[in-house]
């Protein structure tokens, strides 16, 4: 069967479990994901694509994960089909994840192939057939450090490319023309050429910043956004109206697809609050953050101070943030620190020496010591090298991840960085 005129929904990167030392923003977060499924629900869509990072682990806190699943059987008891792909986020090779667990239960189905494949193997793109409406669907899952872009370079999409009816592609990567100023820096993604030809409608994923744009062959190309966003500055994006969180609709007509981007976070409950201290002494620091926040107070406010600038004197602990955030929570509220770029002062009034500068400071000391005999620690590169170790070494165990895989990765990546070859007799 074919049908003229249907509607699906489209999310991505809903981070269900994300902000873990944050209860109040972890249930906004929920929230914002539970109404969205429920617009789903409302507005009659067939089917509901997820393209990516549904949980923000393989594995979260089976409290966060029961009333979104709910929410999705309740999509499917109803008659609608779930599509999903993996994300970066929610996707461990040789591991099961929650998203297995809810496959192997019926609610949605799996789009992409999860093989890992060498570089370079070419493979024909597998596709499904949603029955009632006729549109042929399919997808390549996202990889942590963008591993998955050889995988769009080593499809064969012509077997989908040639299928008759409304063609559907997802995915979870950045695509590089679509890309805010602000993130062309850091992130490597793929071209729009790169994705198959062909298709009506690509559902991507992965950079939590909305566009809407045009595929290979002229197929509408639609990121939705973050439902909510974990950080803040997905916040802010969403607060400035640069980004949309929540659902997209998509309505088909005569095989021309239309979007409507539904908002589904709290943006009336939440407060942004920039705080410069440059100049104060800590004492007029903390005088200064409790007027800001409760100026910005509310119950069920969430509140996020952005603290920045040097301290004439005194050190963090004398802002006594303790205090403050008892009184937003007395007022009904909670708060999420940002004090990152704020520096402490120093009794003599000196510019005090940036983190960065004693930390290179102490790496230099140490290469200087044991650098005799260590030729991989020489130079610039060496520093480099250091540094990066030191940053992968520190990284902490992901919620849900076992301790030998977290242990097995740190060695692992810690044997790339120095260059070290696995001993095959190991």
């Amino acid at each position: 069967m074919v049908s003229d005129r249907f509607v699906f929904a489209h999310l991505a990167d809903a981070h269900v479990g994300a902000w873990p030392r944050d209860p109040a923003v972890r249930g906004a977060l929920r929230e914002s994901v539970l109404r969205a499924l429920a617009v789903v629900e409302e507005r009659g869509a067939e089917f509901l694509l997820i393209s990516g990072d549904l949980f923000h682990t393989p594995v979260p806190d089976p409290g966060e994960v029961a009333p979104v699943a709910a929410a999705l059987r309740r999509l499917v008891d109803r008659g609608a089909r779930i599509y999903v792909i993996y994300g970066s986020h929610d996707y461990v090779a040789h591991r099961t994840s929650w998203l297995d667990v809810l496959a192997e239960t019926g609610v949605f189905l799996r789009v992409a192939p999860e093989a890992v494949r060498s570089e370079g193997t070419r493979f024909t793109l597998p596709f499904l057939v949603d029955g009632p409406t006729g549109a042929r669907i399919a997808g390549i899952s996202g990889r942590s450090h963008g591993l998955d872009r050889e995988y769009f370079r080593s499809v064969d999409a012509e077997a989908f490319r040639t299928e008759p009816g409304f063609k559907v592609f997802q995915f979870h990567a950045a695509v590089e023309e679509y890309l805010p100023p602000s993130m062309r820096e850091h992130i490597r993604g793929i071209r729009v050429e790169d994705l198959p030809e062909g298709c009506d409608y690509y559902a991507g994923g992965h950079i939590h910043y909305t566009y809407e744009g045009e595929g290979p062959g002229g197929g509408l190309l639609v990121n939705p956004g973050a439902v909510f966003g974990t950080s803040r500055t997905d916040l802010e994006n969403g607060l400035a109206g640069r980004t949309h969180q929540g659902v997209v609709l998509v309505t088909v007509t005569g095989g021309r697809p239309s979007v409507e981007f539904v908002d589904t976070a709290p943006q009336e409950h939440l407060r942004l609050v920039d705080v410069d201290l440059s100049g104060k002494t800590a004492g007029e620091a903390h005088e200064e953050l409790a007027h800001r926040l409760e100026a910005a107070l509310a119950p069920g406010i969430l509140v996020f101070p952005r603290v920045h600038g040097t301290l004439v004197d005194g050190s963090l602990a004398g802002l006594a943030l303790t205090e403050v955030t008892r009184a937003v929570g007395a007022a009904g509220g909670t708060v999420h620190w940002d004090v990152r770029d704020l520096v402490p002062g120093t009794p003599d009034g000196a510019p005090p020496a940036s983190e960065s500068d004693i930390e290179g400071a102490e790496l230099r000391a140490l290469l200087e010591a044991t650098r005799p005999g260590s030729p991989w620690l020489e130079g610039t590169d060496g520093e480099r090298r250091v540094r990066e170790l030191l940053r992968e070494l520190g990284l902490p165990k992901a919620e849900g991840e076992a301790r030998q895989d977290y242990s097995a990765t740190r060695i692992a990546n810690a044997r790339r960085l120095l260059g070290i070859r696995e001993d095959p007799l190991a």
